[in-house]
């Protein structure tokens, strides 16, 4: 059953990881993109994993943000089963080795399974990101990203003048 409504799935290897993946929730909320957030383990819930990646884009799904720490399989697992792109977080966690197993576990893919990988924590990043993805077929979203990036742009140059103050 596909729920035209439901565009974005974000997914975490843990609930501690939601102290971060939440970033991109609030940016889709921000962008009035609509979503879905929960928990799921490569490694402890792997048929959870499966079975998520498997029916994402019968669920509604356009695009999966996936965020992991330490080994971080989960994006490029999920990439694997799914048509649909998937944008990795690496999460720096309590067992990471400074978030760079996190990072290189997501961005080394091998050819065929693209995991779009963004900074260490970064899943605000990845919450523009996707609905930079949904915007190219939606002309509403994409003049919602535009006001969006005037407003970072308005943001630094008033930061500029403050600094000449």
């Amino acid at each position: 059953m596909v729920n035209e409504d439901l565009k974005v799935g974000i997914i975490m290897g843990s609930k501690s990881d939601l102290n971060i993946m939440q970033d991109a929730a609030d940016v889709l909320n921000e962008l009035g993109v609509t979503f879905e957030i929960t928990v799921v383990s490569a490694h402890r819930t792997p048929e959870r994993m499966f079975d998520y990646a498997k029916n994402a884009y019968k669920r509604g799904l356009k695009v999966i943000i996936a965020g992991a720490g330490g080994a971080a399989h989960l994006p490029g697992m999920v990439a694997s089963i799914t048509q649909l792109p998937v944008i990795g977080v690496p999460v720096k966690s309590s067992n990471s080795i400074d978030g760079w197993d996190s990072i290189l576990s997501i961005l080394q893919m091998p050819n065929g399974i693209p995991v779009a990988t963004v900074a260490l924590n970064a899943a605000k990043n990845a919450g523009i990101l996707a609905a930079q993805i949904l915007a190219t077929s939606d002309t509403r979203l994409s003049k919602r990203l535009l006001a969006y990036k005037e407003e970072l742009k308005r943001k630094v140059e008033e930061s500029a003048k403050d600094m000449k103050k």
